[in-house]
């Protein structure tokens, strides 16, 4: 494995350590699975290019694992090793869903355009590159797209985007200093550590990083708001796309009524068909309950990836496990409407999914925390206003548990 393993890195170019990201780099690494991406998805469209894609597939993915493993943009600058996960998931996504592009024998149809478009391979492939969820794509049956509330008038939808943007920026680093402040020795450096202090009796103990859990996750869900307000702008301001081009992501996932609900609609969607694709083999095995564990599976993986980028040694068992649960938590949902002819909701499925959520997404979130995932910082963190009151409030706080 160590000699396939060096022959690999031989026969692709890749560095013995990561090389900082400059331009003559980003042209050697980034730019050539960048444009293959772009050409799988003008063949994706076109009919009759079924075995130039399935051709086009394996080169395609090793460019994109070597950009993965070769570049460094964080600029030696541990805080700002977050980059670097943004890089590895871009090129695991290219390299997923251009294979899924590759079993289709048949051209993928748009079959929602903006009003007044015609008809063009090169828009269609643009919009499949950048559209993850497959709005308007025949290849997204079966996605569930959040309810609009926001404006419908393309002025007042930019202003809206707008002032979320700045609310969920606003937010994401007040939800960041509060982690961090429970911990900084551990929390604020790249290091890492576990959110379960020993010192503490096990009740303080799980009560404590269940509420670093819950901060973390209002954060993520904060950050990845922010950042997909900060691509509606720019395509509605000035590529002047519709509005309805880009629904909302979420749906409130803090009022999920169960744990299916929660995963299959209320959270964002983005990765929706790569854990789909990942569910395929365990699903033919398995019937309809493995593809639930097949699609946990890959998103385990997915996030394993993320975390494995930060720090080598993480081990891959937390993801399994805490994702594993999830599938658990959704299969046992559609044994109890099979028992009982009754779906889980209301009050009780609330109840319910919180408690499981939070309990294995505690152990999700510990994963990060011992990646050193809360020491990645950015100019959010700094331009927080309020930090200063956040991290006396958050200390005090955990000094107050510390008491029992």
């Amino acid at each position: 494995m160590s000699f396939a393993t060096l022959s690999l890195r031989d026969v692709l170019q890749i560095p013995p350590t990561r090389v900082p990201i400059d331009l003559a780099n980003f042209a050697s690494y980034v730019l050539p699975p960048v444009i293959s991406y772009f050409a799988a998805a003008i063949l994706a469209v076109t009919p009759q290019t079924h075995s130039l894609r399935v051709a086009l597939w394996p080169p395609l993915a090793l460019l994109a694992l070597r950009a993965a493993m070769s570049l460094d943009l964080s600029f030696d600058v541990p805080q700002r090793k977050f980059l670097n996960i943004d890089l590895v998931l871009s090129m695991f996504g290219i390299a997923t869903r251009t294979f899924e592009w590759s079993l289709q024998k048949e051209p993928l149809k748009r079959h929602i355009r903006p009003a007044g478009a015609t008809p063009s391979t090169i828009m269609d492939a643009i919009d499949l590159t950048t559209n993850l969820r497959g709005i308007g794509w025949d290849w997204s049956k079966g996605l569930y797209v959040p309810r609009e509330t926001r404006p419908s008038a393309h002025t007042k939808f930019v202003a809206y985007v707008i002032l979320s943007a700045g609310l969920h920026t606003f937010m994401c680093g007040i939800l960041h200093s509060a982690v961090q402040s429970f911990s900084p020795d551990a929390f604020g450096s790249t290091t890492g550590g576990t959110i379960f202090d020993e010192t503490l009796p096990f009740p303080a103990r799980y009560f404590r990083a269940s509420i670093i859990s819950t901060l973390a996750a209002f954060a993520i869900y904060c950050v990845l708001q922010m950042g997909y307000d900060l691509c509606i702008i720019p395509a509605v301001l000035i590529l002047r796309q519709d509005p309805a081009q880009w629904p909302p992501a979420f749906e409130h996932p803090w009022f999920a009524t169960s744990v299916n609900d929660f995963w299959g609609r209320r959270w964002h969607q983005f990765y929706r068909q790569t854990f789909i694709l990942g569910s395929y083999p365990f699903s033919f095995v398995f019937g309809r309950v493995g593809g639930v564990f097949g699609a946990f599976f890959a998103s385990a993986v997915f996030h394993h990836i993320a975390l494995a980028s930060l720090n080598g040694q993480m081990e891959l068992w937390r993801m399994l496990v805490s994702f594993g649960m999830m599938a658990l938590g959704v299969v046992g949902e559609r044994a109890f409407l099979q028992w009982t002819g009754k779906k889980v909701g209301g009050f009780g499925g609330w109840v319910w999914t919180m408690g499981w959520v939070n309990l294995w997404g505690t152990l999700m979130v510990d994963g990060w925390a011992r990646a050193g995932m809360f020491g990645c910082s950015s100019f959010v963190d700094s331009a927080t206003p309020v930090r200063a009151l956040v991290e006396r409030t958050v200390m005090g706080f955990d000094a107050w548990l510390h008491t029992f």
